[in-house]
């Protein structure tokens, strides 16, 4: 069997997660609790058939690409810079003092420093899969709510990517090597990764945004559906390669670009709409390989550190999203959209986690306390999520006093 790995994954992945997502939804929970035990099911901690979990991973980060590339179709470059004041300085307070909290939790139970760092970081960024989700699902993705959500989520992809690039001299210097590593080399490392992510973008915008919608005619003109769908498909993952192999960029932020560069274009919203079943199967994908990564046995050996990391994120992240949002102006209802949807985490803080695994300053216990409170944080969300639309009736009905 193991000469048929991908097949054999990706058959047990698509059919269990319709099955159980289907009995979900008609016992009126989300969809996305079916996929997360579907991967369970599949996954190396359950009996009986286990799919191959690296392939999993390596699938849903397609799914990452498919949907970033197709937010970068909807969202115009106007779009994201006219909320700039609200997203950047909203994501990054709560960024940063969610990642405060996460490292206490660390710390209280008695993580050496540079593990209870990774930690508070893995909390601190939400899942693009599942935001970007709720957000096509209520059309919102073209609204003022819409645009700060996509904002927010950019400030935490790069957030990550510097948290990726820093993190060796970070480790070389926790452990007893610290003075091989000065402040300066960590700025000349911080300072060469900012100047390709703006060389990265520069070129997107500038000459992607004139090449590719030339060649999108182009392809259009064969009057060929799949080799439109193709070279669409082409496009998203052969920019998202660029983006991480040359630019030391994520493949997210790539992908993202990509879209962007193409937004606009006679043919965009052709483009959209043909990649949108393969988006939403690889996203499918994603919520299957986050199930199969849990070991259950974590939740009772460590209920303690289960419970306050997963009140970091549901509770913490929540209140620290809403109140910097209504002191920048916003109303309830947007606050609150976007307090409960990064009230979660999941696939950057899993590419955090696996990295500190691989430097050897994260234990398998700490990445199973993250998986385990992803996970939990992931099925939550969707409940949190139906409180928007009620509360934002409610607060129309309402005059809405002046914040102190």
């Amino acid at each position: 069997m193991e000469q048929h790995g991908l097949i054999t994954t990706l058959v047990a992945a698509i059919v269990l997660a319709f099955v159980f997502g289907f009995v979900a939804q008609r016992l009126r929970f989300s969809p996305i609790v079916g996929y997360l035990f579907a991967g369970f099911i599949v996954g190396p901690f359950s009996p009986g058939f286990t799919a191959d979990v690296e392939l999993a991973l390596q699938l849903s980060e397609i799914g990452v690409i498919l949907l970033m590339f197709g937010v970068g179709l909807k969202i115009s470059l106007d779009d994201i810079w006219s909320v700039r004041w609200v997203a950047v300085p909203g994501s990054l307070l709560q960024t940063v003092l969610v990642g405060a909290m996460g490292a206490g939790v660390g710390l209280a139970f008695a993580m050496p420093l540079t593990e209870a760092i990774l930690l508070g970081l893995a909390m601190s960024i939400a899942s693009t899969v599942v935001f970007l989700r709720v957000l096509e699902d209520r059309r919102l993705m073209k609204t003022e709510e819409g645009r700060i959500s996509v904002s927010w989520l950019l400030v935490e992809d790069i957030i990550i990517i510097l948290a990726i690039v820093l993190l060796p001299a970070l480790v070389t210097a926790t452990s007893g090597q610290g003075a091989s590593v000065s402040p300066l080399s960590i700025a000349i490392a911080l300072g060469i990764t900012l100047a390709k992510i703006a060389g990265f973008v520069a070129l997107m915008l500038i000459v992607g945004g004139r090449f590719f919608p030339w060649l999108i005619v182009q392809i259009a003109h064969t009057k060929s559906r799949e080799l439109l769908s193709l070279g669409t498909l082409a496009l998203a993952l052969g920019v998202a390669g660029a983006a991480y192999f040359w630019f030391d960029a994520s493949f997210a932020l790539g992908a993202f670009l990509g879209g962007l560069a193409l937004n606009g274009s006679k043919f965009s919203h052709k483009v959209a709409e043909d990649s949108l079943p393969l988006r939403d199967t690889f996203a499918v994908l994603f919520f299957v390989a986050v199930g199969m990564l849990l070991d259950p046995s974590v939740l009772l050996r460590e209920p303690l550190a289960i419970a306050a990391l997963v009140a970091v994120i549901v509770i913490g992240k929540a209140v620290l999203a809403y109140v910097p949002m209504r002191m920048l102006g916003q109303g309830r209802a947007s606050s609150l959209l976007i307090a409960f949807g990064t009230a979660q985490i999941g696939e950057f803080s899993f590419v955090l986690a696996g990295l500190g695994r691989q430097f050897n300053v994260m234990t398998a216990e700490t990445y199973n306390l993250i998986l385990g409170a992803a996970m939990i944080s992931i099925a939550i969300n969707p409940f949190l999520m139906r409180f928007v639309p009620e509360t934002q009736h409610k607060l129309e009905a309402k005059p809405e006093p002046a914040l102190a």
